[in-house]
């Protein structure tokens, strides 16, 4: 999708902050707009903003939260895919524009090539993430703020603060054997360190969502004992959690004999019949290692 700069006046009078644009909600674009103070005021302090940080948000939506970034000082660039927002957006935020602390691409986000738009528009790339983010898209947009196992962000932000239903936020945070503890798990926690900053009920919104929600704060790192192999942890990660249910022997029996992976998880003190849920990510990083040290090399 084509992205596009929208930095000045756009049609119809400047809205005042909190004003009603009558802008519905659109299901499509997962819009649930955020009205609780009490939520944005932890949404906001949990980014720890000074006037040095350069904020990205996805989905600023009416705009409520971005007047509150722009209140610390912090340069906020957005990207909202809904046009009609993206005109009452530049309108209601026209001085923050001019004084360039505000900057606006319209854009899906998982479609924008984010570090051509930098160069293209002459951005300065955004340190921290704080964002209110469409459900049905958080996967893919993590995997978009965090890169792969395989290949980290090579630009790491600072701290991710974003707005996500709770048993995302639940298996994002997960301790090992727990059933929250899922693939998702490992790949986040091997990127990042991810903590629960408060839940957030469906009354904080408008309109109300079916499901509860959480703030969730993550902070990108290099893995303190990286695998040896990436690819190699990322497929093992895949083929353990593919059947819970079973024993991670079991499940990974396409990579070595059942004996073997036995003997392996023996020596690494794991017990042979755990099922994938019951490891971390320093245990999955010790398997992967133990197992490639096993593999013929091409």
């Amino acid at each position: 999708m084509a992205q596009k700069n929208t930095q000045g006046a756009a049609n119809g009078s400047r809205q005042a902050a909190g004003q009603k644009t009558g802008h519905r909600a659109r299901k499509r674009f997962g819009q649930h707009w955020l009205k609780s103070d009490r939520i944005l005021n932890q949404i906001i302090s949990a980014g720890e903003l000074t006037d040095g940080d350069h904020v990205l948000e996805i989905g600023p939506g009416q705009g409520v939260l971005t007047q509150r970034l722009l209140a610390t000082s912090a340069k906020v660039l957005a990207v909202e895919i809904d046009r009609d927002l993206c005109f009452q957006l530049s309108d209601r935020f026209i001085a923050d524009v001019a004084a360039g602390q505000f900057r606006l691409v319209e854009s899906d986000f998982l479609q924008l090539d984010f570090d051509q738009a930098l160069i293209d528009f002459d951005l300065e790339r955004p340190n921290k993430v704080i964002a209110n983010i469409p459900y049905y898209i958080t996967a893919p947009i993590l995997e978009k703020l965090l890169g792969t196992m395989r290949s980290p962000n090579a630009h790491p932000f600072d701290s991710i603060v974003l707005l996500v239903q709770k048993e995302i936020s639940d298996r994002l945070c997960a301790i090992p054997g727990t059933k929250a503890n899922g693939a998702l798990t490992i790949r986040a926690q091997y990127l990042a360190e991810c903590e629960e900053i408060c839940p957030v009920p469906p009354s904080a919104f408008h309109p109300a969502p079916k499901v509860e929600s959480a703030v969730i704060r993550l902070r990108p790192r290099p893995c303190p004992t990286p695998a040896k192999d990436p690819s190699q942890l990322s497929q093992l990660v895949k083929l353990g959690f593919a059947q819970k249910r079973k024993m991670l022997r079991n499940n990974l029996q396409g990579i070595l004999n059942r004996d073997h992976l036995t003997s392996i998880l023996e020596s690494l003190s794991i017990n042979p019949q755990i099922r994938a849920e019951g490891l971390g990510v320093a245990e999955w990083v010790a398997l992967s290692d133990a197992i490639g040290r096993e593999l013929p090399s091409e």
